[in-house]
């Protein structure tokens, strides 16, 4: 994997640093930096190095996970590859591996995508606004393209993150991707993370725990994927997922190609990091782009036995402001039963600032029992 072209928006600010006045020689200071230009009057724009992506069998890129303009920019090269590589396969990070059939029945035609959200668990198990992923999803569903869960359980990874492998019963051992080394350079670039945020207890015990999990992360998303491309030597893929686990090619991508021998290309969308020649392939700076604002209740909710629970409020809370009340358990959206909180995020999923909607709300009685009360809240 080599760099060939970093793409930049129109506008660039360069910061140089400029002596004022002589000064000690300091040590090195003779010596300039590795230093990489980027010709500003030549930046090609994401359709002119199209050609260059779709000569590969795969191609990784990365995201932002809250970032639509990474999105938008996926969607545009899934709409390029699409075009040179009909049978096209997407893989998603943001699905995991048990949950494969109601995908496919979501491409299919056989269920709504309220049902394929629901059946993915995709508000428990991901938690983003859906509506990041809706294009990407929605042309797959147009197109019949394959869309390839690529993420192991949660349930595996967090109890690798807090017991290790050496934690888990034979079983869950049985569930395990075939895990290879880590290597020097993903070490120290999971040490580097680990280490910005605070930790109790044995730390080198609690690092091992936390790498061994991230392995099994990407070592689990690369086996899906090349496990399909062996299975389909015809077909293409774009694997989405977050840049963390592609910078460098020292995650997903080269245990994929540990695995099955493919062409390949990286980008990554607007990588927080210092940029070097061997972060990727492309590297892609877009504009931001913000989501539509969605609209919302402006509560703190949580799941009960009868309903979902309102833990409280945010500030100018529309539900607030229509008569809702703390411990209030909403049963109702326009009609729709409420038996959890993913039920009030489908049920809410179109709706914006200034619709109102119809809430029942079960309330408890001091001393006499329960009562439902209907409310109309004008989203925020």
């Amino acid at each position: 994997m080599t760099i060939s072209k970093v793409l930049l928006p129109a506008t660039v600010l360069l910061l140089c640093g400029c002596a004022t006045a002589a000064g000690p020689e300091l040590p090195g200071s003779s010596e300039a930096p590795a230093t990489f230009a980027v010709d500003l009057r030549d930046v090609p724009r994401l359709e002119a190095i199209m050609p260059q992506l779709t000569d590969n069998r795969v191609v990784f890129v990365g995201e932002s996970h809250d970032r639509y303009s990474h999105h938008l920019n996926q969607l545009a090269i899934i709409r390029g590859m699409h075009e040179r590589h009909p049978d096209l396969v997407i893989g998603l990070e943001f699905f995991q591996q048990p949950f494969q059939p109601y995908l496919d029945d979501y491409v299919a035609g056989k269920i709504s995508e309220k049902e394929m959200l629901r059946g993915t668990e995709y508000y428990s198990r991901w938690k983003f606004d859906y509506r990041l992923y809706r294009p990407i999803l929605n042309y797959a569903r147009e197109q019949g393209l394959k869309l390839l869960a690529l993420n192991v359980p949660e349930e595996l990874t967090r109890k690798v993150a807090r017991q290790g492998f050496d934690g888990l019963e034979p079983a869950e051992q049985a569930q395990l991707p075939e895990i290879g080394e880590a290597g020097e350079p993903y070490r120290q670039r999971l040490q580097a993370i680990y280490n910005t945020h605070p930790h109790e207890g044995d730390n080198e015990k609690s690092f091992e725990h936390f790498m061994q999990a991230q392995l099994l992360w990407d070592e689990g998303m690369a086996e899906r994927a090349a496990d399909f491309l062996r299975e389909h030597p015809e077909r293409a893929m774009v694997l989405l997922a977050g840049s963390g686990h592609l910078a460098y090619g020292i995650g997903i991508p080269s245990r994929l190609e540990r695995r099955v021998a493919v062409t390949s290309a990286l980008v990554l969308n607007d990588p927080q990091e210092e940029l070097t020649p061997d972060i990727a392939d492309f590297v892609l700076m877009a504009e931001s782009t913000p989501l539509p604002s969605k609209g919302r209740l402006g509560i703190f909710m949580g799941d009960s036995e009868d309903g979902v629970l309102v833990r409280d409020f945010t500030e100018e809370s529309a539900a607030q402001s229509a008569g809702l009340q703390r411990e209030d358990r909403i049963v109702r959206i326009d009609g729709q039963p409420i038996d959890n909180t993913a039920d009030v995020q489908l049920a809410l999923l179109d709706g914006r600032a200034g619709d109102t909607v119809t809430l029942m709300v079960e309330r408890d009685q001091w001393l006499a029992g329960s009562e439902q009360v209907e409310y109309s809240v004008t989203l925020r």
